[in-house]
């Protein structure tokens, strides 16, 4: 495998350990970088680290402190940090298991590749991925990477496991804050008819392949315009206003017309095979 382990170790459940390597599953899109720049000299913005009244020092004089007090600091080497014991470090114990829907969507992080480590470690591997499977559960346990300890779920997936971390109870904001003024109302029945419409008419199956970003490819355009401009500003389209909220607006204005005055085309759509029942009336007719 050509991409290099992002954490090496075990997996132990109860008495069975199983060497693993847990690669990332994830990578960063593309995105437009800037730097700062001095626009009189063209030349790049550079940073230094200084300290008060001393100024500039080197990186070999700098190391980390715990602010105890107001300018009082408890001073810690690397080795020392790194030399902080965590069972974690090394082995990911599974010590709970739980339905994959009990664990909230706001507290998955990160997903990584889990793989055997060697020859050995597949066959115990398989056993616990078809266990997980079979009971259709997620384990759970505590693991510590690149200077902290993260909670992380583990899951089956095709041949191998999904390793993700979860974010601490005490990192998720809590959604009752921003929902509470939200009103509890029923909506519309024939607005929310028409809405399930739309939602069904735009209905398909994921493929990430069909979205890009957008903004990256209209500032590369922008660089591209600014290139051939040889300086010169590029705006476009300033004095437009921004009409997305006034859209909104006038779309639920214009379903409400549309549905008072019967001119909402695409809701009968649903109801299509209702529309043929008319048909059926010589029929009774010739019975009569």
């Amino acid at each position: 495998m050509a991409a290099r382990a992002y954490w090496q170790g075990q997996i132990r459940l109860a008495l069975v350990s199983i060497p693993v390597e847990i690669y990332t599953a994830t990578k960063s899109g593309a995105q437009i970088a800037f730097h700062q720049i001095h626009e009189p000299s063209g030349q790049r913005i550079q940073y230094q680290k200084v300290a008060p009244g001393i100024g500039a020092v080197e990186p070999d004089e700098i190391v980390k402190g715990y602010e105890v007090e107001k300018g009082e600091y408890v001073l810690l080497e690397q080795d020392e940090i790194d030399a902080v014991k965590l069972e974690s470090r090394k082995t990911l114990e599974l010590t709970q298991f739980v339905d994959a829907d009990e664990i909230d969507v706001l507290y998955y992080e990160r997903p990584y590749f889990v793989v055997p480590a060697d020859d050995l470690a597949e066959e115990a591997f398989i056993v616990l991925r078809e266990a997980l499977r079979r009971a259709r559960k997620v384990g759970l346990g505590q693991l510590a990477m690149r200077g902290r300890e993260y909670v992380v779920s583990l899951k089956p997936c095709g041949r191998g496991m999904i390793l993700e971390t979860l974010r601490y109870a005490d990192e998720v904001q809590k959604a009752q804050g921003y929902f509470r003024e939200i009103p509890d109302s029923e909506p519309d029945p024939e607005l929310l008819d028409l809405a399930q419409t739309l939602i069904e008419k735009k209905s398909g199956s994921f493929d990430p392949k069909d979205f890009h970003d957008r903004y990256v490819d209209a500032l590369r355009e922008l660089i591209e315009k600014k290139k051939k401009a040889k300086g010169a500003k590029i705006l476009e389209d300033p004095d437009k206003p921004d009409e997305r909220g006034s859209n909104v607006v006038d779309l639920m204005a214009a379903l409400k017309k549309s549905l008072n005055t019967g001119d909402a085309k695409p809701a009968p759509k649903a109801k299509a095979p209702a529309k043929k029942a008319p048909a059926k009336k010589p029929a009774a007719k010739k019975r009569a």
